[in-house]
């Protein structure tokens, strides 16, 4: 059976990068809610306006407004095989919705989360920036760019996210603690969630992550 791989986490805690790296090693597409979202806002629409509003203010965007986006992007043809969530479900309603798909589409779900500390996580977002080209991720505070604002790998400008302010984070992480904890029981309870500390290396996380999806700790904290 094929599969859903979703990575649960704070804004900042990882998720992207462990989602790009099994997308590399699984061969499954990565879909990044938030990066669909902002596609979206960019449209001059009702709906793009309002997206802009959400997320500059760091608030979460609508249910039914994701899991239409959701729906659409998981039917193409190259998530017949499985697929990898990088910022989806993030409440209830959105898991509730996800387990119904996963039936439909007669997938396996694989629940990770990365946990970090907040103080650690604001610096990982208020230093954020990303390669305009290539998509390589760097940060002000952990790994900085040899050349301030440019690229190590192929020269291109470097671009910070706009919802990457302090105050906008913190307002993420608030609305994370209200809306996903909840997720985050559910899927315990279950015996479906796989915890993995995010402030370890990153090599080492995925080599975590990827044991526990093959099978060796699945349901359980990873140590």
């Amino acid at each position: 059976m094929s599969k859903i791989i979703v990575m649960i986490g704070q804004p900042g805690a990882g998720k992207g990068t462990q989602a790009r790296l099994l997308s590399e090693k699984y061969h499954y597409p990565q879909i990044s809610t938030g990066d669909l979202l902002r596609v979206m806002a960019q449209a001059d629409t009702p709906l793009g306006q309002e997206l802009r509003e959400i997320l500059n203010s760091g608030q979460l965007v609508r249910d039914e407004v994701l899991e239409e986006l959701i729906e659409e992007r998981t039917s193409r043809e190259d998530c017949q095989d499985g697929y990898i969530f990088d910022g989806f479900p993030r409440t209830l309603a959105q898991a509730e919705h996800l387990e119904s798909l996963a039936r439909e589409q007669s997938k396996t779900v694989f629940l990770i989360r990365v946990d970090v500390d907040d103080e650690i996580l604001l610096k990982r977002v208020t230093g954020r920036m990303t390669c305009s080209r290539c998509g390589e991720i760097y940060n002000l505070y952990f790994r900085p760019p040899k050349v301030e604002g440019i690229c190590d790998l192929d020269g291109a400008d470097l671009l910070r996210r706009g919802d990457d302010t302090p105050t906008a984070v913190s307002l993420r992480l608030s609305a994370y603690r209200e809306k996903t904890r909840p997720v985050i029981s559910y899927y315990r309870e279950s015996g479906r969630l796989i915890e993995v500390d995010g402030t370890l290396p990153v090599q080492e996380v995925f080599e975590k992550i990827c044991r526990s999806i093959e099978g060796e700790s699945l349901g359980s904290s990873v140590a």
